[in-house]
C-alpha cells in the first residue's frame, strides 16, 4: 500500500564558527522557495482597471491621468487618443462614432451654469466644464466624488511600475527569515499581545487610540500560509538561533515542530496556543532551517532537545577557497607556474626557499590554515577563522585592515588577552619586537628602558629589575604593532605574512 502521508518535513540547523558561510547558505536556500511567474501583461493590468467601469468613469480617470502628469486642460482627440479610451472601446467591441461618444459623456456632465457649453440632456452631477479655447477640464468640486478612481488610477500606476520594473517575471516568496537575539521571544515568534493605534477621527479631531490585541508572529504567520497552500513547501529561516532563549521563544511548539508530530503525519500533535487558545498544528510543508555559531555555549542546556528535532550539519572552515594574492603584476606568470606545481609535483616542498620568499604573493589558503592550526591548538577547533574573514581581500592593505579589525580583537577575544597566546598563534616568539604582529606592552616598557641605560653600564640592580620584570612578560597587555596599523616597516612586504603559513 502506497504511503499517502505528507513529504517530510526538513529540520536542519547548520552550525560552525564565525565566518564559515551559514547565514549565506539561508540565502541560497530561500532561493528555492521563491517562485518566479510570468510577468502580467500591461494590457490585462489596463483591462482589469477599465472591466467595470462606465464611460463616465473612463473619460474621468482619463482627466484623472493628464492632471497627475500635470496637464489640467485637456482636449477631445486627446481623450479619443488616450490608451484608457482606447482599450475601452475595445472591451465594448466598438471601432465607430467614438468621439461622439467622448462629446457626449462631457456635455452630459457639465453643470447648468456653465457658459461655454448648451446641452438639454445634462446629467444630475457635473464632473467636466470647458473654456473659451475649447479645452476641457475637471471641477474642482468633483475631485472629491473621484477619489475612489484617483485611488484605482494609483494603484494602476505603481502596479505598472512593478511590472516593468522586473523584466519577464515576478517573485512570489514562500518563506520567512528572523534572527533571534537575546530579547527575541514567543511574542515575535508565535503570537503574543501588542499595542494597536486606531486611526484618528478627523471629524471631531480625536486622537489616535492605542489599544492591546493578540497578533500573529513569523513563524505563525508562515504557518497559515503554508497550511492555506498545501501543494507548496515553506520554509522558517533562523539566523543565529543560539542567539535566543529557544525554548521560550518556541514555547510549546518545540514538541509540534518534530516531523512526525506535524499535521497529518504519523503521531500528528495539537496544541492550544497561549494567547489566542486557538487550537494549531505545524503543517507537514513548513521546513525549517538554522545557523547556530559554535564559538556561543549559551545553547548547552538546550542541545540534546534541538538534537532529537534537527538535523546537525557541520560548516567548516574552507580556505581552499581563498585566492592567492599578487602583489606585483610583472611576477604573475612567474607565480603561476609556480603555484601550479603545488598539484604538478605533490612530493616537492610546496615553496623552495629560493623562490617562496623573493615571490610577491601571500597564499590566503595557507595562511588561513596555519592560523587555525596554531588556534586549535592554544584555544580548541571552536575559536578557528572562517574563511569569510579573508573573503573580499585583494590586497595586503585589506589584509591588513582583515587583521586589525577583525582577526586579532575576536582572537585575543577568546584567548582573554593572553599575550603568550596571542604571539604563538601569529609567529611572534622568536621574532624581533619590531616584527611582531601581536607585542607585548610590558616588553615594549622594558625595551624603551633598555635603550635609555649606557650600555658600558655595570648598574647590577637594575640589570637584576630587568630580569624580574622580563619574567612577567606573559601577564602583560597585548598590542598590536603600530608599524601593522600605520602599513609601515616589515608590513608592507609579503614575506610577514607567510611568516603565518
Amino acid at each position: 500500500m502506497p504511503d499517502m502521508s505528507p513529504q517530510k518535513p526538513t529540520n536542519i540547523i547548520y552550525t560552525g564558527v564565525a565566518g564559515t558561510g551559514k547565514t549565506y547558505r539561508l540565502l541560497q536556500i530561500a532561493q528555492q522557495y521563491n517562485d518566479y511567474l510570468p510577468r502580467i501583461n500591461d494590457k490585462d493590468l489596463l483591462g482589469q482597471l477599465l472591466q467595470e467601469l462606465s464611460w463616465r468613469d473612463v473619460v474621468c480617470l482619463i482627466f484623472l491621468d493628464f492632471k497627475s502628469k500635470k496637464q489640467d486642460l485637456v482636449k477631445v482627440p486627446e481623450v479619443v487618443s488616450h490608451e484608457f479610451f482606447v482599450s475601452k472601446a475595445a472591451q465594448n467591441a466598438r471601432e465607430k462614432n467614438l468621439s461622439n461618444t467622448a462629446w457626449s459623456v462631457l456635455q452630459m456632465h457639465t453643470p447648468a451654469s456653465s457658459q461655454t457649453v448648451s446641452y438639454k440632456n445634462r446629467a444630475s452631477q457635473a464632473y467636466f466644464d470647458k473654456d473659451n479655447s475649447g479645452a476641457w477640464y475637471l471641477l474642482p468640486e468633483s475631485m472629491d466624488l473621484l477619489s475612489n478612481l484617483a485611488q484605482q488610477l494609483a494603484e494602476f500606476q505603481q502596479a505598472q511600475r512593478e511590472n516593468n520594473s522586473q523584466n519577464q517575471e515576478f517573485r512570489q516568496q514562500r518563506f520567512s527569515m528572523v534572527s533571534f537575539h537575546q530579547a527575541y521571544g514567543y511574542e515575535e515568534f508565535v503570537e503574543g499581545i501588542r499595542p494597536v493605534m486606531a486611526a484618528s477621527n478627523q471629524l471631531n479631531n480625536s486622537p489616535s487610540q492605542m489599544s492591546y490585541a493578540i497578533q500573529d508572529g513569523a513563524f505563525l504567520k508562515l504557518c497559515q500560509r503554508a497550511a492555506n497552500d498545501p501543494d507548496q513547501r515553506y520554509a522558517m529561516l533562523i539566523d543565529e538561533i543560539n542567539r535566543a532563549n529557544v525554548s521560550r521563544v518556541f514555547g510549546e511548539l518545540l514538541s509540534l515542530i518534530e516531523p512526525d508530530k506535524r499535521a497529518g503525519m504519523t503521531n500528528a500533535m495539537t496544541v492550544n496556543l497561549a494567547y489566542s487558545g486557538r487550537t494549531f498544528s505545524v503543517p507537514a510543508n513548513v521546513d525549517i532551517y538554522a545557523t547556530m555559531n559554535t564559538q556561543d555555549h549559551s545553547l548547552a542546556p538546550l542541545d540534546m532537545a534541538l538534537r532529537r528535532r534537527f538535523r546537525f550539519i557541520d560548516c567548516p572552515p574552507q580556505p581552499e577557497l581563498l585566492p592567492i594574492l599578487y602583489l606585483n603584476q610583472d611576477s604573475e606568470a612567474v607565480n603561476s607556474e609556480t603555484f601550479n606545481s603545488k598539484t604538478a609535483n605533490p612530493a616537492e616542498p610546496l615553496y623552495s626557499t629560493e623562490n617562496f620568499y623573493s615571490t610577491e604573493t601571500i597564499d590566503l589558503a595557507r595562511l588561513l590554515t596555519g592560523l587555525n592550526n596554531r588556534i586549535t591548538q592554544t584555544l580548541g577547533a571552536e575559536a578557528q577563522l572562517g574563511h569569510a574573514f579573508l573573503w573580499s581581500v585583494d590586497s595586503i592593505e585589506q589584509l591588513q585592515t582583515a587583521l586589525i579589525e577583525q582577526i586579532i580583537p575576536q582572537l585575543a577575544q577568546v584567548a582573554a588577552g593572553q599575550v603568550t597566546i596571542l604571539q604563538y598563534i601569529f609567529q611572534d616568539e622568536q621574532q624581533p619586537i619590531s616584527a611582531q604582529f601581536i607585542q607585548d606592552s610590558q616588553a615594549l616598557i622594558n625595551n624603551d628602558a633598555n635603550n635609555l641605560v649606557n650600555p658600558n653600564s655595570s648598574n647590577q640592580l637594575f640589570a637584576g629589575q630587568q630580569s624580574f620584570l622580563g619574567q612577567s612578560m606573559s601577564t602583560g597587555s597585548y598590542k598590536i604593532n603600530t608599524d601593522l596599523l600605520d602599513n609601515s616597516a616589515e608590513f608592507t612586504k609579503p614575506f610577514v605574512y607567510q611568516r603565518l603559513y
